[in-house]
């Protein structure tokens, strides 16, 4: 039977045994689509909070970060394509472990006296798999741990209402400021993304990241248009929104091109600094 997931923007139609683009979603019963992933950990690992990066969320602190595999956008850029992207370049899923949601909330009270405040999914796109994100973040509310969420963005508002109650703060990726270049270079879709990030304002601490490609997303023009954008959201939602502006170092499909350069980087920062109060440059 045909299903067709409602998960993101794509709303892939897929048949049972297939999956959708990506390639964490399967065809079931009564058109459902069903979460392969869940529970399917490929990365995982003790991080400084500010690794996410989150730089207003307890501060100092550490996280365990987890990720799964896949991922609904194409980003020719990825720096986790091993995990993200794996079998559309390998034909092969990456190797996974099996961890139950009340396994991984126990690992998180183990490392409490190292640090640890709770759970990140992270690495891959983890909200193709919100099951397993909800089912854990329930847990680990109830644990008194924290839970984060590090997305493009790229999941319909739905999912975020789902999911909002239970999580603490989100670091969400808004690649450029370009419907054209959502399209054609990433296969995403901008409106998609902006409506995500107005719906985690609702629930949690947010914070955003744009990773600056050379003579992509770079112009002055495009970073004042984003300033704006997000100074207009703090003003909505009442809340501080702090940025970060990553330099882009070659990876993937990409391998071939030219770090960001630095004097550029700083330019940005600037523009963004002209009307955000919380601007932060990575990578540099």
């Amino acid at each position: 039977m045909l299903s067709t997931c409602n998960v993101c923007f794509r709303h892939c139609k897929i048949n049972e045994g297939q999956t959708g683009a990506c390639f964490a979603r399967t065809g079931g019963e009564n058109g459902a689509t069903v979460p392969i992933s869940y529970g399917h950990v490929t990365s995982i690992a003790l991080d400084p909070i500010e690794k996410k990066p989150l730089y207003h969320f307890h501060p100092g602190s550490m996280i365990l970060s987890v990720g799964s595999y896949g991922c609904n956008l194409k980003c020719p850029f990825c720096q986790n394509v091993s995990i993200s992207l794996a079998d559309n370049y390998t034909g092969n899923f990456p190797k996974c472990e099996y961890v139950a949601s009340e396994t991984l909330v126990d690992l998180a009270k183990e490392y409490v006296p190292h640090g640890n405040i709770g759970v990140a999914f992270t690495y891959n796109e983890p909200l193709v798999c919100y099951e397993y994100v909800l089912d854990t973040a329930r847990l680990l509310k109830n644990a008194g741990l924290f839970s984060v969420v590090v997305t493009n963005g790229s999941v319909l508002p739905w999912v975020i209402d789902e999911i909002g109650p239970f999580i603490d703060a989100m670091n969400i990726d808004i690649k450029c400021f370009s419907h054209d270049y959502y399209k054609d270079v990433l296969n995403g879709d901008f409106e998609t993304t902006k409506a995500c990030i107005e719906k985690a304002l609702e629930y949690c601490h947010v914070e955003l990241t744009t990773l600056i490609i050379p003579d992509e997303n770079d112009s002055a023009k495009e970073m004042e248009e984003m300033s704006l954008w997000i100074a207009g959201l703090e003003k909505k939602y009442g809340k501080m929104i702090p940025y970060h502006i990553s330099r882009f170092f070659p990876r993937s499909r990409y391998a071939d091109r030219k770090p960001t350069d630095i004097a550029v980087m700083k330019k940005l920062y600037e523009i963004a600094s002209n009307r955000l109060s919380c601007v932060y440059l990575g990578n540099c």
